[in-house]
């Protein structure tokens, strides 16, 4: 076995038991939104679904987005964990390549490189898909998050949404839905 080979699968290992989504091969290189606008993007999305990750526990989840600086856009994101705290991170995103602007890449450490962030679908109104997937050799890892400027999302939006990831090779049956029972998230709003 090669060192590549041996890196993957120790890769796999860790990420399989912290209920990452990895696949053999390389990453999919879906369609963006066509002439994506950052402006009409900023301001909260409430998180209905998701692939499951290490790095959101939480529920209630949201991402605030802000314009930092042109072509700089901060992020905020926030969820409540189960012990009733709410977890903040925030960083920033931009577009590596202006002709591209839906492909985005976002940071939240200062050493760690950024992770593509490509916004597949939006209305900019009620609902964005978002796409992310890093190449690991011989695997990749991927991630996916429904969205909408609601709690709520109907049900018709969420299949129209599942059907593009399907599209793209996401396993939907992975995807985990996000409480935001208002009652349940209030200590999200005070």
């Amino acid at each position: 076995m090669n060192a590549i080979q041996v890196i993957s699968l120790t890769l796999l290992s860790v990420l399989a038991a912290n209920a990452q989504v990895i696949k053999p091969g390389r990453c999919p290189r879906p369609a963006v939104q066509p002439e994506f606008d950052a402006a009409r993007y900023l301001g909260t999305w409430y998180d209905i679904q998701r692939l499951p990750h290490t790095f959101q526990k939480g529920e209630c989840c949201t991402a605030t987005y802000s314009l930092k600086s042109p072509g700089v856009v901060g992020v905020l994101n926030k969820e409540l964990l189960a012990d009733g705290s709410i977890s903040t991170i925030s960083g920033s995103a931009m577009a590596k390549d202006p002709t591209e602007p839906a492909k985005l890449l976002v940071s939240f450490f200062e050493n760690s490189p950024p992770a593509p962030y490509w916004v597949l679908s939006t209305d900019y109104d009620n609902y964005s898909l978002v796409y992310s997937c890093t190449d690991l050799g011989i695997l990749h890892v991927e991630f996916a998050w429904i969205m909408s400027r609601q709690p709520t999302m109907p049900e018709e939006t969420i299949e129209e949404l599942h059907s593009t990831l399907s599209s793209i090779g996401v396993q939907v049956d992975k995807l985990i839905t996000t409480n935001q029972d208002a009652s349940y998230c209030s200590a999200m709003h005070q």
